[in-house]
């Protein structure tokens, strides 16, 4: 992870590949590219929706604009570690991220309506809004490994590699453990290449000699399809898949 920020305006692009292009296309990127101080970290997630899945139904339908809600933190947290509530929402190819940073339990607090963060902001209003909007519930957990990098000559220029992407629609709190079921295969990497302005010629080479392209990619969006699909049980198989797949990265 690098240095905290809370507004982002960005263009981000997705591509899924497997595991051996990811190492071929890393290596070429190399000489152009440093790596996070933290290496690889996991990001916890928790999404917010309305009781009948109103935003990630609309989502999918690619509207031009669209937004969401979602409590993140960094490793599995406890009450009174800092986590980040954020809203992201996307106009045509544009990303507007705003997110404040609080106690887990302040968060807990201020979204059940039993309190409210001691610090005003405009991006807390903006949050107000969106809560007395769409009266937002917790309705998924995401977790993911990450491996993030920046651009030597570019610090904007930001480019993330997700892999073991889990989930469940139970037990939804941050606490509770960064364990559920698998999106991808175990070879499957997601990269996301998060910039303010144009891919500079390494970059696009790079995606170009290796067959690289952009995919239309929501993890909440895949995962909502594939349990609308094939409804998934609690698993109990999960915190030794998630140790073999952190050991092949």
């Amino acid at each position: 992870m690098t240095k905290t920020n809370y507004v982002f305006k960005r263009v981000e692009k997705k591509f899924l590949i497997n595991e051996s292009t990811l190492s071929l296309f890393l290596a070429d990127i190399t000489p152009y590219i440093k790596k996070d101080d933290f290496g690889q970290y996991t990001i916890c997630n928790i999404y917010y929706d309305t009781a009948d899945d109103l935003l990630i139904r609309k989502s999918i339908e690619k509207p031009v604009y669209k937004e969401k809600l979602r409590l993140r933190s960094y490793g599995v947290p406890n009450g009174n570690n800092t986590v980040f509530l954020e809203i992201k929402k996307k106009y045509n190819e544009t990303v507007y991220k705003r997110r404040i940073s609080l106690a887990l339990n302040e968060v807990i607090g201020y979204l059940s309506g039993e309190s409210r963060p001691k610090k005003e902001s405009q991006i807390l209003h903006e949050i107000d809004y969106f809560l007395k909007l769409y009266h937002p519930v917790p309705k998924l957990f995401i977790a993911y490994d990450r491996l993030a990098f920046s651009a030597i000559e570019d610090e904007n220029l930001r480019i993330t590699v997700d892999s073991a992407i889990r989930s469940r629609n139970y037990d939804l709190s941050l606490c509770a453990g960064d364990y559920g079921d698998y999106l991808l295969n175990d070879d499957e990497r997601l990269i996301e290449i998060k910039t303010g302005s144009s891919m500079p010629l390494w970059l696009t080479s790079a995606l170009t000699k290796y067959a690289i392209y952009p995919v239309s990619f929501s993890k909440y969006g895949n995962i909502y399809k594939q349990n609308l699909q094939h409804p998934k049980s609690k698993s109990t198989n999960n915190v030794i898949h998630i140790q073999k797949l952190r050991e092949a990265i």
